[in-house]
């Protein structure tokens, strides 16, 4: 494995996070290729709390959390350019958002695309499993019939 210096932190300036966001996105259209989706994710991102995963300075990873319900908080987005993919960050970027949801969060949730249909989502699934996530229902037409929706959860506690 690389030997890799990264640090996490939570971006304060929520002006600060569409730019973030959109730098690392644009960088993956095999996840983001989708300009609608890709740009509502950008937009979103001002309202949501925000880690960041940073290499030599620069901006290699984020991820984002919202609220859905008092109890239940959701990883709105997450992305890590491809060549830090496979060495941690995106786990070190999962613990610092676990740390912070532990103390309002019962549980934590996901969405991606359900097993089977593209070998990205299913590298997807399998990382979310790794940092300790459970398969729990496929929405076959929550988003399109030809993305089903997959959510995985893990419990925090309470």
């Amino acid at each position: 494995m690389v030997n890799l210096d990264v640090t996490i932190e939570r971006v304060d300036e929520p002006q600060a996070h569409p730019q973030i966001v959109q730098g690392i996105l644009a960088e993956l259209p095999e996840w983001f290729g989708l300009p609608e989706s890709t740009q509502s994710y950008v937009d979103e991102s001002a309202e949501l709390p925000l880690w960041v995963a940073k290499a030599q300075g620069a901006a290699i990873g984020f991820i984002d959390l919202n609220e859905t319900s008092p109890d239940v908080a959701e990883i709105s987005c997450m992305g890590v350019l491809k060549p830090f993919q496979h060495l941690g960050v995106g786990s070190q970027l999962v613990g610092a958002l676990t740390r912070f949801a532990e103390s309002r969060y019962r549980f934590l949730q996901v969405k991606t695309v359900d097993e089977g249909h593209y070998s990205q989502y299913d590298d997807t699934i399998r990382f979310y499993e790794a940092v300790g996530f459970t398969r729990l229902e496929v929405f076959p037409s929550l988003w399109d019939e030809w993305n089903p929706c997959l959510i995985l959860v893990k419990h925090l506690g309470g």
